[in-house]
Parts: structure tokens; C-alpha cells; sequence
């Protein structure tokens, strides 16, 4: 946002730059998280290994009320991924002198097209391009000319369900103590750090469960046939 300090606008305060550079010190975090999570593996976990533990064994229960466990178990790399990503790229909007890429649409429309392409591209390896395109004709053969296209739209419309839902509550949250904090500097904001703080982490549930909901979709039609 214009007008607002961050450490890295002393570099330069190119909107782009500090984007960037914001996108790529959350993606570093990610990293620097999961290599000290599997730094020095124990048996017995503790420190940050038994952190990223519990958050691993919570995405595949998670994953397991969506897909199944052994699909959960599949597409881990790809939705834990994500999470970490997307969190510390949410998280960004409490530390004051950090702008969240999340709050950019860039950001989120790039993450959209990313799930849009892979479980697309995973119906198709699954079931076949011919299958996987003949279940947005629906069961009725009869309906097939209208329910296709409102299928395709449909899934189309999924990039910017997920795009700007990550966007909007991430760039609302900012801009409402953004305004708190110029008319109330001490005190009054607390409240709306404590909403940006739940809203990181609900933010990133959200995303990583739709992503498995959209997985499931594509790469389970032989059991919705059933």
C-alpha cells in the first residue's frame, strides 16, 4: 500500500520490488522452517521437528475426510507446500514493516492457476482425457449441450474463487487496521492484529482444503459413477 513503511522500501519503494521480495522472503521461511525441521531427525521429535510433525499429520487427516488417506498421502507434498507458503505469506500482514504478497492478486492468481492446472492435470492422467472430459456432460445424455459449458464455466470460476477469497479477506484485514491505526494509534488496533492472526490461519485452512475438495473431483470419477 502506498504511503506505508517497510523495511525493505529503504531499498527501493518500486511496488514491484517489494512484492517480490516480500513474495520470496515467505517462500525462504518455508524453507528455512522445513530444513530445520529435518535438520537432525529424531524418533522421538521436539523442537520444530515435532512442529512440522503435527502440522503434516494434520493436513493428510484433513486430506483423509476429503480424497481418502492414500490419496492425501499423495498430494501432501503439493497442499503442505502450499500451506507453509501461503501462511507465512498471510503472517506478514501482523509484523509491522512487512507487506503480505498475499494481499496482492498476483500472488493469489498465480497460486489459483497452480491448483487449477495440477488437478486438471491429474483427472486426466487418472481417468483418461476422454473420461475425464465426458463427466462435465453430466449423467444425462440429453443434458449434455447444456450442462458442459456450465461445467466449464464452473471450474473456470474456481481460479477466482480461490484468488480472490486469499485476496480479499488478507487485503480487507489490512486495510481495516490500516485505518484503525491511523485514527487510534495505541491499544484500539489490538483487536484487528487478533483478527489478521485467526484470518492467516483460516485463510491458508481454506485454501489447502479446497485444493484437496478439487482433487478429489477430478481423480475420483470411477467412484461417483458407482
Amino acid at each position: 500500500m502506498e504511503g506505508i513503511f517497510t523495511f525493505l522500501g529503504l531499498i527501493s519503494e518500486n511496488h514491484t520490488f517489494l512484492f517480490v521480495a516480500h513474495m520470496l522472503l515467505a517462500a525462504l521461511l518455508a524453507i528455512v522452517v522445513a530444513k530445520l525441521a529435518t535438520k537432525n531427525l529424531k524418533v522421538v521429535p521436539s523442537g520444530c521437528q515435532n512442529v512440522m510433525e503435527a502440522y503434516l499429520d494434520g493436513v493428510i487427516k484433513m486430506g483423509t475426510d476429503v480424497i481418502g488417506e492414500s490419496y492425501a498421502r499423495k498430494y501432501l507434498p503439493l497442499v503442505a507446500t502450499l500451506g507453509l507458503f501461503i501462511f507465512f505469506a498471510n503472517l506478514m500482514e501482523i509484523i509491522p514493516g512487512f507487506e503480505p504478497p498475499s494481499g496482492n492478486i498476483n500472488f493469489t492468481l498465480a497460486l489459483a492457476l497452480i491448483v487449477f492446472i495440477y488437478y486438471n492435470f491429474e483427472g486426466i492422467r487418472k481417468n483418461g482425457l476422454v473420461h475425464y472430459l465426458a463427466h462435465f456432460a453430466g449423467p444425462v445424455k440429453l443434458l449434455a449441450p447444456l450442462m458442459f459449458p456450465i461445467e466449464i464455466v464452473s471450474h473456470i470460476s474456481r481460479i477466482i474463487s480461490l484468488s480472490f477469497r486469499l485476496f480479499g479477506n488478507i487485503k480487507g484485514d489490512d486495510l481495516f487496521v490500516w485505518v484503525l491505526l491511523m485514527l487510534a494509534p495505541w491499544i484500539v488496533p489490538l483487536p484487528g492484529f487478533a483478527l489478521m492472526t485467526f484470518s492467516a490461519f483460516l485463510q491458508t485452512f481454506i485454501f489447502m482444503i479446497l485444493t484437496y475438495v478439487y482433487l478429489a473431483g477430478a481423480v475420483l470419477l470411477h467412484e461417483e459413477s458407482l
